[in-house]
Order: structure tokens, then C-alpha cells, then sequence
């Protein structure tokens, strides 16, 4: 039989496990268990308008763990959505500093100023930016950024790669709110340079794994009992 698990909540709950089997649950609000449902704040809505999530647990998911752990996932796709909504409804600017951003956190661009200045090179034959691959500048990485709401197909990506031997480069990153067409992601893979693609579910999970425009307000910890310390014998 299956049952179902509730958290009422308006962010993001993320279950981690350390080396030493000790989950850690970190979020924006503490997992508690309600009969029937989850509640997420609808993008769509207004900010007091709610939606109902319901988290399925097969017979083989009941342990608190295990349930902790489907909320997690459920409660990440909302905050998810929450994200992408914001990022399509953010000016061009706006995304553009958000790509900044976090290119920067994750390593890229030397620093942020260094980063929006060369992003800011727009319009250039297909190019929206160039930003360094490491902080040292020893190879450059070209960028397109799309705010999109269609998918992008093959066409955008071949213009994309024509604009990256314009220039003798062999490193782009093609980023979207939205998605890519299998033709797209073929094609990506099958030319000399390297392109990167990057749709809005990855964008927005690139974004809560290096906290960019979301916050983290308490961290859970949920211990397991260490045998070895009342292992007397061997003590």
C-alpha cells in the first residue's frame, strides 16, 4: 500500500548524506508530517495563492529518512519553478547579471566585474558575451544567453557554432530559459567545438547548488546511533 508524506512550506528542503551516514537536512523551513498533502507557493499566483503537491511513498520508501528524502525532491522541483517563473519574467539586464553571477560562483570570469564587463559585449554576430575560463584568462569561453520561452532548435545552435569559428574559438555555453530540441542536442554533440547547453531545469539546479537567488535560513541535522561507541568489547 502506498502512503503519502506532507510538508507544508513555501521553499526548499534538501536532504545531503555525509560520509558519515549523518543526513543533513537543510532548507528554508522545518519538514513536518500533515496528513495528504504538500503546499508550495504557486509562481503563477499571487503570494498568497497556494498549490497542493502530493508526494506518493511506495512499501519500499517508509522510513523517516526515506520520506525526508522524497520531500526533498519535491519540494526542490518547486522551488524549481518558483525560480524559472522569476527568471522569465526578469528583464534582459536582470538575466544578464543573474548569468554573471553565476558564472562567477561557479569558477569562471576571474571577477565579477571583470565578468559583467566582458557579458556586456552584446550583439556581436551571434555572441552575447565572452567570459574567462579561469582567473587567470588563459582560454576564453563565448556565451549566448536566451530568455526564451520556445525551445530552441538546431538552427539557433548552428549559428551559435558559426559564430564560435568566426572568432577561432572552440568553447561556448548556450544558455536558456526554456529547453533544446533533440536536433539541437545532436547536433551540439556531433560538431568540433565544444558547446555547452544549458536549459532552464539546469539553469535553476545549477542556481540552488551554488546559492544564487535563494537562501538557506536553518539546518537539521538527523542523527543515527554509532554502535562502535557501546561496542564494549572492542571499546
Amino acid at each position: 500500500m502506498n502512503s503519502k508524506i506532507a510538508v507544508h512550506t513555501q521553499h526548499f528542503l534538501e536532504v545531503k548524506q555525509s560520509t558519515e551516514n549523518e543526513m543533513r537536512v537543510s532548507g528554508q523551513a522545518l519538514l513536518r508530517q500533515q496528513p495528504g498533502y504538500l503546499e508550495a507557493r504557486d509562481p503563477k499566483k499571487g503570494k498568497n495563492e497556494k498549490r497542493i503537491i502530493e508526494v506518493e511513498l511506495s512499501d519500499d520508501a517508509q522510513t523517516p529518512e526515506e520520506q525526508i528524502e522524497a520531500a526533498s525532491v519535491a519540494l526542490r522541483d518547486s522551488l524549481g519553478e518558483e525560480i524559472l517563473a522569476k527568471m522569465k519574467g526578469a528583464s534582459p539586464a536582470f538575466f544578464e547579471r543573474l548569468v554573471v553571477e553565476l558564472l562567477v560562483r561557479m569558477g569562471y570570469g576571474g571577477t565579477r566585474k571583470d565578468a559583467g564587463r566582458a557579458i556586456g559585449r552584446s550583439g556581436d554576430e551571434g555572441i552575447d558575451g565572452i567570459i574567462k575560463e579561469d582567473r587567470l584568462g588563459l582560454d576564453v569561453i563565448y556565451i549566448q544567453a536566451k530568455k526564451w520561452e520556445a525551445t530552441v532548435g538546431r538552427p539557433e545552435i548552428q549559428k551559435f557554432a558559426g559564430a564560435l569559428q568566426g572568432f577561432r574559438a572552440k568553447k561556448g555555453i548556450f544558455i536558456t530559459t526554456s529547453d533544446f530540441s533533440k536536433e539541437a542536442e545532436d547536433y551540439a554533440s556531433r560538431i568540433d567545438s565544444k558547446i555547452v547547453l544549458i536549459d532552464g531545469e539546469t539553469l535553476w539546479n545549477l542556481m540552488i547548488d551554488f546559492g544564487i537567488g535563494v537562501s538557506t535560513i536553518a539546518t537539521y541535522e538527523v542523527k543515527k546511533l554509532d554502535n562502535d561507541y557501546f561496542d564494549e568489547e572492542n571499546g
